[in-house]
């Protein structure tokens, strides 16, 4: 996954989002739209067709970002490269939550689709296909982008909006941690159909798309397992994530900063045992959220 401070150039920021757009992009913009030399009178139409088709996946982004800020998350950067978009969102760990800041996405696409719909009757009763040709079939092509991107990324297949989204839905029955290994789990069946569609139709981009979608799947699996051996392991009481309400396992999974001594911050108060090094936040192993360490002291135990 492309990282917005490693060869992304920024664009603008909007609502707080920064919009990031990676080098690579114009080398594929530049191969995609000569490739397609001839489509139009123009290679003018061709361009606009393809900045049409990432302004397209920007709302998609937005949406992300957008929904998972509204229900308390975090997202301040998107960042647009040649197989699409990545939302930086951490939506808080429910699944509600995450559920609205992925599904947002393709209800961008949902929204666009009945505009462009529109646009596109407007242009066949206007004449446009032989006063304008190439206008009318830009239009068209944009009406067929937006339809296929809502329906690829609505496909059951981690990391696939769909997949993501599935994944939502069993958190509330199978908890946040066998959610996202089943997801995973269905997730490299789908690739695995991806790749036999780039072998079939001897597409590169197929292939890419397919190698991003197993890396992504790898990733998602060795988190799940992480999860499930981290709710395996005994709590300490007294003490709970000022974000997920969940309280921190108990042993040395924390390691200095300064000498790298694996220790527990909570039964130290995070202050590392070999240097006395103190630490102002402390991280949640199961969240990710960071607080100062008094945040995480339950009120009823500070009381007693």
């Amino acid at each position: 996954m492309p990282s917005a401070r490693q060869g992304s150039i920024r664009l603008f920021r909007f609502a707080g989002i920064d919009l990031f757009l990676h080098w690579s992009w114009f080398l594929v913009a530049a191969y995609e739209i000569q490739g397609q030399k001839g489509r139009y009178s123009s290679l003018t139409w061709n361009a606009l067709e393809y900045l049409a088709l990432f302004l397209i996946v920007m709302l998609h982004e937005f949406g992300h970002a957008l929904a998972c800020r509204q229900v308390g998350g975090t997202a301040n950067q998107i960042v647009l490269w040649p197989l699409g978009g990545v939302a930086y969102v951490d939506p808080p760990p429910r699944p509600g939550a995450t559920l609205w800041s992925i599904a947002a996405g393709p209800l961008v696409n949902v929204a666009l689709a009945p505009v462009f719909f529109v646009l596109f009757l407007h242009s066949q009763s206007a004449g446009w296909a032989q006063a304008m040709p190439d206008l009318y079939k830009l239009v068209r092509t944009l009406l067929i982008i937006d339809v296929v991107l809502l329906v690829f990324n609505m496909l059951p297949i981690y990391p696939l909006d769909g997949g993501q989204i599935l994944r939502s839905l069993l958190w509330f029955v199978l908890g946040r941690a066998r959610s996202l290994m089943v997801a995973t789990i269905l997730g490299f069946v789908g690739v695995a159909g991806v790749f036999a569609l780039a072998f079939w139709t001897r597409s590169v981009l197929n292939g890419a798309i397919a190698v991003f979608m197993l890396m992504n799947c790898w990733g998602g699996l060795r988190h799940a397992q992480a999860l499930l051996h981290l709710a395996k392991l005994p709590r300490r009481q007294g003490f709970a994530c000022p974000r997920c309400n969940t309280p921190p396992p108990l042993g040395d999974f924390w390691k200095c900063g300064q000498c790298g001594q694996a220790f527990d911050t909570f039964q130290t108060r995070a202050v590392c045992p070999r240097c006395a090094a103190q630490f102002a936040m402390t991280k949640c192993l199961d969240c990710g959220g960071i607080h100062p360490i008094t945040d995480w002291i339950v009120p009823a135990y500070l009381a007693s």
